[in-house]
C-alpha cells in the first residue's frame, strides 16, 4: 500500500456519485491481484473473508441510480466489491479489518468507495456469490471515479450521518482505566495511530470504539460501546463489530507506517467499564 496509508485515511470520503468513465484496466488488475493473495484477506487472528469483484449491470451511462441502502442513491457505479463472512463475533471483526484495508488500497488507486452495510438488496448480490451455510454478506462498496461535482444529495447524506463530525479524544480514549481520559500528549508515539482510529469510518458515524491505553504504554485495549437499539442490529448481525475491525485496521496500518511493531491478542484485562453496553474486543501489544 506504500508509505502514504495515513494520508489516504485522512483524505478518503464516501463517494455516492461517480463518473460514467469505465474503471481503468490497470486499477482493475491491481485489485484482482490483491484479491488473489490470501494474506490480504486474512484478519489479525487468521480468519479469511470472502471478497469478490462484481461488475455493475447497467450502472454506467443510463443516468439512473441503484438504491443500495440507508445512505441514499448510488449513481453510476462501475463495479462493486462484495464481502462474505460467517455471522460470528470474531469473523465480523476480522471482516471489518480486511474490507477496510481493501477500501484503502482501492482509494490509493484513485477509485471512489462507500461503505454500505444497510438495507441494500442482498438477494441480488447473493445470486452472484456462492455463500457457504452460515455465511452472510455484511457490507459492499461501489467502485468508480468520483464525480468532481457531487450532487446535493451527497452533501445531504453526509449531513444526515454527520460524516464530518468526529467525536473528540475525551469521549473515545482512556488512560489506564475508563475513569481517566487520554490526551494526545499522554499517548506519546501512539497518538497518531489512535488518531487514525478516531477519523475512521463507522456505521451511521456512531464511532463505537473505545480505547484504553495501559499504564506502561505497552498495550492498547479495544472495546465496543454498543449503541442501544441500534437499527443495524435488525439486519441479523452485529454491524458494530465490523466497526471495531475498521478501527483495528487503521490503528495497525498506522503503526506499521511509523515502525511501531506489535501483535494482536484477545486477553481481557478485566477493566471495569462502568456500562453494560461496553464489551472488550481485542488488544494490541507492542513488541
Amino acid at each position: 500500500m506504500g508509505n502514504a496509508v495515513m494520508e489516504i485515511m485522512e483524505k478518503r470520503k464516501s463517494v455516492r456519485t461517480y463518473e460514467t468513465t469505465p474503471i481503468d484496466t490497470a486499477a482493475h488488475n491491481s485489485i484482482m491481484e490483491y484479491l488473489d493473495k490470501e494474506e490480504n484477506l486474512r484478519g489479525p487472528f487468521g480468519g479469511i473473508s470472502g471478497i469478490e469483484w462484481i461488475w455493475a449491470k447497467g450502472g454506467a451511462g443510463e443516468g439512473k441510480g441503484m438504491k443500495l441502502g440507508a445512505y441514499g442513491i448510488i449513481m453510476n457505479p462501475q463495479a462493486y466489491l462484495v464481502g462474505s463472512v460467517r455471522n460470528e463475533k470474531l469473523a465480523l471483526l476480522e471482516f471489518g479489518y480486511t474490507f477496510q484495508k481493501l477500501i484503502l488500497f482501492a482509494t490509493g488507486l484513485g477509485l471512489g468507495t462507500c461503505w454500505i452495510g444497510g438495507t441494500f438488496n442482498r438477494k441480488s448480490f447473493t445470486r452472484e456469490l456462492e455463500l457457504a451455510e452460515g455465511e452472510i454478506i455484511p457490507c459492499i462498496t461501489p467502485l468508480g471515479y468520483a464525480r468532481e461535482k457531487q450532487r446535493l444529495l451527497d452533501t445531504t447524506m453526509r449531513y444526515v450521518v454527520r460524516a464530518d463530525n468526529k467525536k473528540p479524544w475525551q469521549e473515545l480514549f482512556c488512560d489506564s482505566d475508563f475513569s481517566k481520559k487520554l490526551t494526545p500528549e499522554a499517548a506519546g508515539k501512539l497518538a497518531v495511530p489512535i488518531e487514525m482510529v478516531r477519523i475512521g469510518p463507522s456505521a451511521s458515524n456512531k464511532q463505537p470504539w473505545r480505547l484504553v491505553l495501559s499504564p506502561d504504554r505497552q498495550m492498547v485495549h479495544f472495546y465496543l460501546q454498543h449503541t442501544p437499539n441500534y437499527s443495524g442490529n435488525k439486519l441479523g448481525f452485529q454491524m458494530q463489530r465490523i466497526d471495531i475491525g475498521i478501527a483495528a485496521c487503521n490503528f495497525e496500518l498506522a503503526c506499521r507506517e511509523l515502525d511501531i511493531a506489535g501483535t494482536w491478542t484477545i486477553q481481557d484485562p478485566g477493566i471495569e467499564a462502568g456500562s453494560p453496553h461496553t464489551e472488550y474486543m481485542l488488544s494490541y501489544t507492542l513488541s
